[in-house]
């Protein structure tokens, strides 16, 4: 797996080193410095091939941690370590940095020796390692932390520790959605999906068991096989229709077993803020925001550009942080404009016209209109016209994800679901979501 494992600050100077395997030499260290840090040219690649040795390496501020290796390893696992690395840094001391990483070394050595086993990545759980690692060195433990610990670091239940409690038992679920779009100038969809995540915070007593239940399309439809094909079953079908997963990964926390029988999502969460799941869906999107541009050339030396904005969402829900971002020729001298609500302003530096709007309700029309100005050229060649992008914040999931259930269980403490508060929270957000012109 990996051979060693170093970090570097900008210039170049070694600030950890650990080597795992006896086939990287210490030279290593300089010709990472000389070929990629001391690079003339920028490098881009992420990894580096020198003398049949790949240095896998991520650049955090000023500090540069690299993975080496002589074996044909696999890429994106060697990168989950690294970040994983950085997070568990971050989570020890706050910020990476030189001055911290050289307060902290001994911490450091500490955690690396934890994290990877003669090369092969162990535990990188924080919480695990924080039950016997301290900032001031390895924590003394009693015969029962000990048991805990060991429990801990092999057991099933690694990500969350025994004896928490809260005065209020409170559990927060947020939705959250990148939409994706690609449309052309007259309104067909050339590629669109939704990447979504599930992320909770969890503040409960106890040893907890959760049910999170959502409108899966497998769900909706085993459901609708027991119904009776008359006209309000229909309707109640398209009402209640689930959205079609394409793809989906889990915390490590959750029982795969169940949600492959049952296809509940049955789990006990670990304290704090976690990821419960992603996905990925790419059909039946609902999307919040049409845009429909209007390109005019008058002329050589002047240029009309119209662009409606409609809401599609509910009346009853507000679009927030709304920013529409219309290219402009390379040539452009002036623009005048006109916008119906909001504020427009003429980026020289981006050949863009930036347009925000604070907030706008549901089916609702606002529209721009940029009078453009051009230099005379010589040249014949035609804008290229690059597409209208947007970002947007909306209070829904545009892939219509809906939380069926969301369900607490603590048998030992004896607090039940109804004396659980519970959030949940919708929030779309626009991923790369152009229009061309």
């Amino acid at each position: 797996m990996i051979g060693g494992l170093f970090i570097y600050n900008h210039k170049g100077e070694i600030l950890i080193s650990r080597i795992y395997r006896d086939d990287i030499a210490r030279n290593a260290v300089d010709a990472f410095r000389v070929n990629v840090i001391h690079a003339r040219s920028q490098i881009r690649s992420p990894v580096t091939n020198i003398a049949r040795t790949s240095f896998f390496h991520l650049k955090k501020s000023n500090i540069w941690i690299t993975a080496v290796t002589r074996q044909n390893v696999n890429a994106a696992m060697v990168f989950e370590m690294l970040h994983k690395t950085l997070a568990l840094m971050t989570s020890y001391f706050g910020k990476v940095s030189e001055e911290a990483i050289k307060s902290n070394f001994v911490l450091i050595y500490e955690l690396l020796d934890e994290i990877l086993d003669f090369g092969y990545p162990q535990k990188t759980d924080s919480g695990i390692l924080k039950t016997f690692i301290t900032q001031q060195g390895i924590k003394t433990t009693s015969a029962e932390e000990q048991t805990k610990i060991t429990n801990q670091v092999t057991g099933q239940i690694g990500w969350r520790r025994e004896g928490i409690k809260y005065r209020r038992n409170e559990l927060f679920l947020d939705v959250l959605e990148n939409v994706n779009l690609l449309m052309n100038a007259q309104g067909k969809v050339l590629s669109a999906h939704v990447s979504g995540r599930v992320v909770m915070r969890s503040y409960l007593s106890g040893m907890p068991e959760c049910k999170f239940g959502m409108n899966d399309k497998i769900i909706t439809d085993n459901k609708d096989k027991d119904n009776t094909n008359n006209n309000s079953d229909i309707i109640a079908k398209k009402k209640n229709a689930g959205i079609a997963i394409d793809d989906c990964t889990f915390h490590q926390c959750v029982k795969l077993s169940k949600f492959e029988t049952e296809r509940s999502i049955s789990f006990i969460p670990p304290d704090g803020e976690f990821e419960l799941m992603r996905y990925r869906t790419t059909k039946d999107i609902s999307f919040p925001f049409r845009i429909i541009p209007l390109v005019r050339e008058i002329g050589k030396t002047k240029m009309e550009i119209k662009v409606v904005l409609k809401s599609n969402y509910r009346p009853a829900l507000l679009g927030q942080k709304i920013e529409v971002k219309i290219p402009t020729p390379v040539t452009t001298a002036g623009v005048n404009l006109f916008c119906s609500k909001g504020r427009s302003k003429y980026k020289s530096s981006d050949n863009a016209v930036v347009w925000r709007i604070k907030r706008m309700a549901g089916l609702k029309e606002a529209q721009l209109t940029a009078e453009i100005e051009l230099l005379p050229s010589t040249e014949n060649r035609k804008w290229q016209r690059p597409p209208i992008s947007m970002n947007f914040e909306v209070a829904y999931a545009p892939s219509g994800l809906k939380v069926r259930y969301l369900k607490v269980f603590e048998p030992k403490l004896g607090y039940s679901d109804q004396q659980t508060t519970k959030f949940i929270r919708y929030i779309g957000r626009a991923g790369l979501y152009e229009v061309r012109v």
